[in-house]
């Protein structure tokens, strides 16, 4: 598809212009309106433009027209005062999606590859994949990571895309970091709990272990034995127990003797010097010995209940007395293992769930190791089945490759045949390339580009600054 006919009104520094289909070269000094050409023609294709003002100062509508050779018409109409008029024909009718459509007749090297050679590699690398036709948006995204991978810039290509989520810089690669780290710490702690915690520990078995019933059983047996050596102590002892009821007896019985021997002596005495109680004393004398019966008879009353009723709590015992201990050394034991087997309970829990998070965690880092991977893999999925306007055009860990080699790595003239080529590998594309600042480059290289152009059947226009005051156009 080649350009017949064009036509600029009113537009940047033009006033009027018209040209044919043929290859152009427009030359003068600065300022003159050289650039406002290519300009104008760029901003037909894309509909914008790097100018402040659009429209000739002191007019209110420009105009742009292009027609080609396949019956295509691209006619715009910038405006001041109201809306611009806009109009993309195919043979009469108009087009859908006009601005998508135009996209798709021609590549960004076709506008300016002076422009172009004078870019970072990193903005060369950018123009380069753009031109790589793979239909894709976020839901394709989507699809393969089955997710948005955050951090990543969606406006540019679909392969910088890829390579920014595979990344080293990248959020998944960063977080399968932060993830490893967090399993290697997870494992150290796991490996710490372990070295504490018997091999084989059984955790369902002391976790629900009734302690408490072993202890209380324990409990139960010493009681027990303290009742038997109780028992035993006292049937032991009965011999030394009524010695000490016949001592106290015998204290009683001399104590009784003294106070006898006491009143004795005193009534007397009494007798002697009171006559006139003799008769009292005397019968009080009399009932002496039976008061003496009576009170040796309460004290051996007295010592016999004492014997009868530790007799008969010796009797109570005797049963008891005569069992030996229980030894419960063995459930003391088992209490004791059972009680240190509980206490790793709380620790065991913890390192289980350590090992669940590290199972998590080592999922989680597949999971972002996977989505890496898939952003590596695709981009050589995307160019088998995308369609690449440029021959020998490669990509390697999203640096795009011209047979072998760096965009930076070609030589000015190499990065101008690939301009020309691109223009001519779109087939149903706008067979025209733009040069802006032509000056730029050698006579030789000029030539050259100018020559290939015309062997390759390629339209060009050139603007070429001179020191000619007033603008030329020669036809070539």
């Amino acid at each position: 598809m080649k350009v017949k006919k064009i036509k600029i009104k009113n537009l940047f520094g033009i006033t009027e212009y018209e040209a044919t289909g043929k290859s152009l070269e427009i030359v003068g000094e600065n300022g003159v309106g050289k650039s406002s050409v290519i300009d104008a023609i760029r901003y037909a294709l894309t509909n914008k433009s790097d100018r402040e003002y659009i429209v000739r100062n002191g007019e209110t509508e420009g105009e742009i027209l292009i027609e080609t050779d396949n019956g295509l018409r691209i006619d715009r109409k910038p405006r001041t005062n109201q809306a611009d008029y806009k109009s993309v024909k195919k043979d009469g009718h108009e087009v859908g999606s006009p601005e998508t459509f135009l996209r798709d007749i021609f590549t960004p090297l076709q506008l300016n590859p002076i422009e172009f050679m004078g870019m970072d590699k990193k903005e060369q690398n950018a123009i380069i994949l753009d031109m790589i036709q793979f239909n894709w948006d976020l839901n394709w995204i989507k699809e393969q990571f089955g997710e948005i991978p955050p951090e990543i810039d969606y406006s540019q290509n679909i392969l910088s895309v890829l390579n920014d989520i595979q990344s080293e810089k990248g959020y998944y690669f960063r977080a399968r970091q932060d993830v490893n780290r967090d399993i290697r710490n997870k494992r150290a702690f796991i490996a710490d709990i372990a070295k504490g915690i018997p091999e084989g520990y059984q955790v369902e078995t002391w976790e629900d272990y009734n302690l408490s019933a072993v202890y209380s059983q324990i409990e139960t047996i010493r009681n027990k034995n303290v009742q038997i050596q109780r028992a035993k102590n006292i049937t032991e002892t009965r011999d030394n127990k009524v010695r000490a009821f016949q001592a106290e007896k015998e204290i009683a019985i001399s104590t009784l003797e003294r106070e006898q021997s006491g009143t004795r002596s005193r009534l007397e005495k009494q007798i002697e010097k009171l006559k006139a109680e003799i008769s009292a004393a005397e019968k009080e004398l009399d009932g002496l010995e039976e008061k003496k019966q009576y009170k040796l008879a309460v004290i051996n009353k007295q010592y016999e209940a004492n014997i009868a009723r530790y007799d008969a709590q010796v009797e109570e015992y005797r049963e008891l007395a005569g069992k030996e201990p229980q030894d419960y050394s063995d459930l003391q034991e088992k209490a004791s293992y059972a009680e240190k087997m509980k206490g790793y309970v709380n620790e065991y829990r913890r390192m289980k769930r350590l090992q669940e998070d590290m199972e998590e965690l080592t999922q989680e880092s597949a999971d972002y190791t996977r989505k890496i991977e898939k952003a590596r893999i695709l981009p050589g999925e995307i160019l088998e089945k995308a369609t690449i306007p440029i021959e020998g055009l490669t990509v390697e860990n999203g640096i795009p490759l011209i047979h072998g080699l760096p965009v930076s790595n070609l030589s000015d003239g190499q990065k101008l045949d690939l301009c020309v080529d691109v223009a001519l590998q779109k087939p149903n594309g706008l067979q025209i390339i733009l040069i802006d600042g032509v000056e730029k480059l050698s006579t030789k290289m000029r030539d050259a580009l100018y020559k290939k152009c015309k062997e390759r059947g390629l339209q060009f226009i050139a603007t070429r600054t001179t020191d000619d005051p007033d603008l030329t156009v020669i036809e070539l």
